[in-house]
């Protein structure tokens, strides 16, 4: 792509480093991989970062829009059943690594840094034996992809304990300085102002990552009026191809349903709770920022996000429900009681403080340069 190259130049002490990262497809490996680009900036503002992703993953927003040069690659989907598209993967596999391969030639890359899922394998792959590898897995519960590079990589950094990958050093999950440097409290004012909540009343946010979880949607905005009776205000965030229409209820605090949080450092300010997934990425910001959480877990996969949760819940920052059991019911049940409870959200925002690792992009970027030796 044409975008301009962000941070060339030379330093004074050799040749400016080229990171490349691989986390395209879903939020929870661009944003990382984009708040690692962020602090290599910091640290050396002689860089280029070169960002690497797929044609219709998230990244071809979020990328350009933090300032990157973003290139396409194709693809390598892993089907987790037998089917006629495993006959094909090897052919799939060779292509999207000679591309990838040509992408890292044409740009110099001194290191290429993956972050999991479909970009990553090829990534892994092309700069092996050619280029130092550095992964960052952010599940207790490596990914295939991750699997792959971690054989062949000179760092391998994780978030949490005892995930089992080879020389794994536990750094965190890299996060933007918006959220680890977040003062809910003085914000607080201004983020409901932003969102039009009312400014004093017990405030829910619910999000369920970036395309939004229906069973989410239907459970707490079928609690509607209970939150309405109990004087709590909502921001709902449905995802942008879901639709959400709650009733309105005059005189009391808003529900206010939105396809999409573009400032989720004011969506925190502005909340007292949230019910949301507990993807890895969620729960590393949730805890960053204090705020008492209702985690959800994605009732799919190998169980990494109820994985993700647990050190939560067990630490008294979270309670965690399973989605099949979450129902207007249970929200009226569990979730109306906590969020008007100003001493529970109190003791279980400090459980949260301290959780988190929050110079984990910092330590990251250090380990990244050091591996590009430049």
């Amino acid at each position: 792509m044409s975008n301009p190259v962000k941070g060339a130049g030379r330093s004074a002490t050799g040749k400016a480093p080229v990171v490349v990262v691989a986390g395209g497809g879903s939020a929870g490996h661009i944003e990382p991989a984009l708040a690692l680009a962020d602090a290599v900036m910091r640290l050396r503002p002689d860089a280029t970062v070169v960002a690497l992703g797929t044609e219709r993953g998230l990244e071809n927003k979020l990328v350009p829009a933090r300032g990157y040069p973003l290139e396409l690659i194709p693809p390598v989907p892993m089907p987790r059943k037998p089917t006629p598209e495993l006959i094909r993967l090897p052919l799939k596999v060779r292509d999207s690594v000679r591309k990838t391969r040509e992408v890292l030639e044409r740009v110099g890359a001194d290191v290429v840094v993956g972050f999991g899922g479909y970009v990553a394998l090829p990534a892994y792959l092309a700069a092996r034996g050619r280029i130092p590898i550095v992964v960052h897995e952010a599940n207790q519960s490596p990914g295939l992809a991750n699997k792959v590079g971690a054989r062949f990589a000179k760092r391998v950094a994780v978030a949490v304990p005892g995930t089992p990958l080879p020389k794994a050093e536990v750094v965190g999950i890299p996060l933007r300085p918006s959220i680890t440097s977040l003062d809910r409290a003085a914000l607080r004012a201004e983020a409901r102002a932003h969102f039009g909540l009312d400014p004093d009343a017990p405030t829910l946010l619910v999000f369920g990552g970036s395309q939004g979880a229906v069973s989410i949607n239907n459970a707490v905005s079928g609690a509607a009026k209970d939150f309405a009776d109990a004087g709590v205000g909502v921001l709902h965030a449905h995802g942008p191809k879901n639709t959400l229409v709650v009733q309105e209820f005059p005189g009391r605090p808003a529900y206010l349903p939105v396809p999409y949080l573009e400032r989720m450092d004011l969506a925190y300010a502005a909340a007292d709770a949230t019910v949301c997934r507990s993807g890895a990425m969620t729960v590393a910001e949730v805890t960053a920022v204090g705020l008492p959480a209702v985690f959800v877990p994605l009732p799919y996969g190998n169980g990494e996000q109820a994985s993700n949760a647990r050190p939560a819940v067990d630490a008294g920052a979270a309670l965690m429900v399973e989605d099949a059991d979450l129902t207007p019911a249970k929200v009226a049940e569990l979730v109306v009681p906590l969020v008007t409870d100003a001493d529970r959200v109190a003791k279980m925002s400090a459980a949260a403080v301290g959780m988190g690792h929050r110079q984990a992009d910092e330590v990251l970027a250090k380990i990244v340069l050091e591996a590009a030796g430049v």
